[in-house]
């Protein structure tokens, strides 16, 4: 299994595991993931990473149907400006690949926002720690394994 899925195993916090058959040439990860598994994409997240001028990383979790408010992030983690981290950075950080970054079981733990908007749902989907596995679990649980906050981080 994958460091995300130990890490819910660990944790002894209820999880489900939903595996789909990943498609390369997808537009989206998470949007193949929310159609794959007949899932609502607004309780489908994506995990990306911002940096801000230092290379300080923060992780942000966000709905796939939406995009990433890097304002608003910067504003919940205190930095002055944030900017998208680069791929090859993030995967470093992780331990994962792009399009498999779980915000679960990471090399490192990072700053984590959660976009409120996960509030509204029992359990949401995130990814399982690479492409074609998502975790299901309760955004509270998902908080007290990374140590992360809800903050509106998210736009669509």
């Amino acid at each position: 299994m994958t460091p995300a899925v130990n890490a819910a195993k660990k944790a002894k916090v209820p999880f489900q595991l939903h595996q789909y058959q990943h498609d390369p040439s997808a537009a989206s990860y998470g949007l193949e993931a929310a159609e794959a598994l007949g899932q609502d994409p607004a309780r489908v997240f994506k995990t990306l990473l911002a940096a801000d001028d230092g290379g300080q990383l923060y992780v942000a979790v966000v709905p796939v149907i939406g995009q990433l408010d890097l304002k608003a992030l910067a504003k919940a983690v205190k930095a002055k400006r944030l900017a998208m981290a680069d791929p090859k950075v993030a995967e470093k950080a992780t331990g994962y690949v792009v399009g498999g970054i779980s915000p679960l079981g990471q090399k490192k733990r990072l700053t984590l926002v959660l976009d409120a908007s996960a509030e509204a749902f029992e359990t949401i989907c995130v990814s399982g720690g690479r492409r074609g596995l998502e975790i299901e679990l309760a955004p509270a649980d998902l908080l007290t394994l990374t140590g992360g906050r809800f903050a509106a981080v998210g736009s669509t």
